[in-house]
């Protein structure tokens, strides 16, 4: 039975929610994503994800009042909602039903990461790491274990339950299945071996590094087949890596709701410590041997901090390509050049702007209209989206600011 208070807090924020979701602007906005994401947009997307969300909290707008756990978790992603609404909205779409994450278990591949890690700022998410190299040996190899998929049904209804009682009358839920997009093999032996350690070893144990990479694909494949065959992939996808996935091209035809497929989904994929790596090497360690995970899936955006204009030959080989990342440390023009119109330009501007001592105003709109006219000189379709916001100096009022600038500009 939850606590009467809970359950009227989170009916009132649910409240203020579904009014939010219930106006025009929604499918508005839906409707310039999936204009974006067909390559026909009307405009440049803005997004803001990933936020410093210890330094926002401004009159107590963020602060949980719920005592359960479980409403403290509705509670936070309600307050957040409604407070990215109020102060940097930018192109983001508040949906009309509260999702509930179905409970599926992955067993992972039977390692996991032993490090140390380094606090500069106690309140904050964002941590240093110092990992250690558990792969130091070819006999390490037998570490690597098939991911299993398990699904609770009983929990799942559970959770189901407790979430009509918050919300029926208000707001509608769905259940959520298992969102596949997020699917790079790079990022998990990072924190396995260690950037240092991978990379040394792409040099000195060739074969090693090679076997592992066809190991984790070939489990990423028997993930995607569990989920396939029980029916846990989640349908539809509201965002693909901080962007919008509205599309009117997925799902692909034969789409049955009960049993979505990899072919109706998003998937997003990167090696963001290939930056260093030379082209030929990011192509056989990690664009052929992923090859099969990039078909089954009906669109890809590739992409992260790493710099991809000088690896753009690499990257083009990806088949059901749409979106391309360009972070903060790439030549614009070059990536431009070779994106065109044929694939979106997923702009990563600089979030160290937002945590310098002073914050510039005009530093932002310089460095966001250079992105916008190189652009609209190529012809490419433009996503602008800030994250990996670490900082801002506890000054909630720069990130409003940004958006305002972002937004003023992309509407021109």
């Amino acid at each position: 039975m939850l606590n009467r208070s809970d359950k009227a807090i989170i009916r009132e924020l649910a409240s203020q929610v579904a009014e939010i979701a219930a106006l025009p602007v929604q499918n508005e906005k839906k409707l310039l994503w999936c204009k974006l994401n067909s390559l026909k947009p009307e405009r440049p997307m803005v997004m803001i994800d990933q936020v410093c969300w210890n330094e926002m909290n401004i009159n107590d707008e963020l602060t949980l009042k719920c005592q359960d756990q479980e409403c403290r978790q509705y509670e936070n992603h309600l307050r957040r909602v409604l407070y990215q609404w109020r102060h940097f909205p930018v192109d983001m779409v508040v949906e009309p039903f509260i999702r509930v994450h179905k409970a599926i278990y992955n067993s992972g591949f039977g390692l996991s990461a032993k490090d140390e890690i380094a606090v500069t700022d106690p309140t904050n998410s964002v941590v240093g790491h110092h990992y250690i190299n558990q792969l130091a040996n070819d006999e390490d190899l037998e570490k690597i274990k098939m991911p299993i998929v398990t699904y609770d049904k009983a929990e799942t209804e559970r959770r189901m339950e407790v979430a009509h009682e918050l919300f029926d009358g208000i707001i509608a839920i769905v259940e959520q299945g298992y969102d596949p997009s997020y699917m790079t093999i790079w990022d998990p032996i990072s924190f396995w071996m260690s950037v240092e350690g991978a990379l040394y070893a792409l040099i000195d144990r060739r074969d090693f590094m090679l076997e592992l990479v066809h190991r984790l694909v070939k489990g990423n494949l028997y993930l995607l087949d569990q989920l396939e065959t029980q029916g846990l992939l989640c349908h539809p996808q509201p965002l693909v890596h901080c962007t919008g996935a509205w599309t009117d091209e997925l799902p692909a035809p034969g789409f049955n709701p009960a049993k979505p497929r990899t072919k109706d989904l998003w998937m997003f994929s990167m090696a963001q410590m290939f930056s260093t790596v030379s082209p030929q090497m990011f192509y056989e360690f990690e664009i052929e041997p992923c090859m099969p995970v990039f078909k089954r899936f009906g669109l890809v955006y590739y992409g992260c901090c790493e710099p991809l204009d000088k690896k753009m030959d690499q990257v083009l080989k990806i088949p059901n390509l749409r979106k391309i990342s360009m972070s903060p440390w790439v030549d614009e023009e070059i990536g431009a050049a070779r994106i065109g119109h044929n694939f979106v330009f997923s702009r990563k501007p600089n979030p160290a702007l937002l945590a310098w001592p002073q914050f510039s105003p005009d530093a932002i709109r310089q460095h966001l209209q250079t992105t916008v006219n190189i652009c609209k000189r190529y012809g490419c379709p433009l996503e602008i989206i800030l994250k990996d916001i670490s900082t801002v100096k506890y000054e909630p009022q720069r990130l409003f600011e940004w958006a305002r600038i972002a937004m003023e500009i992309v509407q021109k």
